[in-house]
């Protein structure tokens, strides 16, 4: 992942987002390097994005972009049910996905279920947002498989999120339609589930299958895109899942100091440009 030179540190890190292409960033100062049970974590300061996130030699967070990622994966669900009191995240132990949920004053609680306790560790001292979302006693933390969190726990929820990992290494199961069933059943009635669903230019043939099975498993499930400058390709999609509310509609009000969402970026995030529109049908 690290481009290094005999036992200095990382000069530069790289994503290689296909065989022959990739995004790379000078590491102006190293914060953290480290390895937990799951996944090699590194935090290092960049010029241009501020503090950035690698897990495995992956992009997962900058500060200078994340809002894209987070607003449009949160929001798009939060503001189409009509009272979002209980809310699950699975994965994102950056805590953005967390702090866009709490900004809604509905949400009596938000719970995080992330598998590398080391990554929440890490981003609370590193990412500013984290530590603040976790006072005030709407968010409760979790350290575990969300996978194997759905299946045990028994609760319900109004909303669930899902902030996984591309599908390797223990984010694969989150991907799959085994999971979805899960997430099905642990929604609330007139529920509603959104995930994160890979890059636009290189994961077609993923969305592909995986709008096969949730158009199955739920009356509503359409894709939606938008953008993110760091991610591979550029713009990212995620998928909306409900039985009772279609994705298109009445918005409860946008909670103030969004950067990117509004209703209008809502409505047009889900008309899909031709390329994945054709795969899906």
């Amino acid at each position: 992942m690290n481009s290094r030179r005999s036992g200095r540190r990382p000069a530069e890190y790289r994503e290689e987002q296909t065989p022959t292409s990739g995004i790379y960033f000078k590491c102006r100062r190293p914060l953290y390097s480290g390895r937990s049970r799951f996944q090699r974590i590194d935090v290092f300061e960049n010029d241009a994005f501020g503090r950035v996130l690698f897990l495995d030699g992956l992009v997962q967070t900058t500060e200078r972009d994340e809002f894209f990622y987070h607003e449009m994966l949160v929001h798009p669900a939060l503001l189409r049910h009509p009272r979002p009191r209980r809310v699950l995240i699975i994965g994102g132990g950056d805590g953005g996905a967390l702090r866009e949920v709490l900004r809604h004053p509905a949400v009596e609680r938000a719970t995080l279920v992330e598998i590398d306790g080391r990554v929440i560790d890490v981003c609370r001292t590193h990412f500013g947002w984290l530590e603040p979302s976790l006072r005030g006693g709407r968010a409760e933390v979790v350290v575990g498989d969300g996978n194997a969190f759905l299946a045990e726990s028994g609760e319900r929820f109004d909303v669930i999120l899902v902030d996984s990992s591309d599908p390797v290494g223990p984010s694969t199961v989150l991907h799959e339609r085994a999971f979805y069933a899960r997430v099905k059943r642990a929604l609330k009635p007139g529920g509603i589930a959104a995930a994160q669903a890979g890059a636009l230019l290189y994961h077609l043939d993923s969305h592909r299958r995986k709008s096969a099975f949730l158009r199955r498993m739920f009356r509503h499930a359409l894709f939606y895109t938008g953008p993110v400058p760091t991610y591979p390709g550029g713009t990212w999609c995620y998928v909306f899942c409900s039985d009772a509310v279609p994705p298109l509609g009445r918005l409860r009000r946008t909670p103030p100091g969004l950067r990117y969402y509004n209703p209008g970026i809502h409505r047009a995030a889900f008309a899909l440009p031709n390329l994945l529109a054709e795969k899906l049908s």
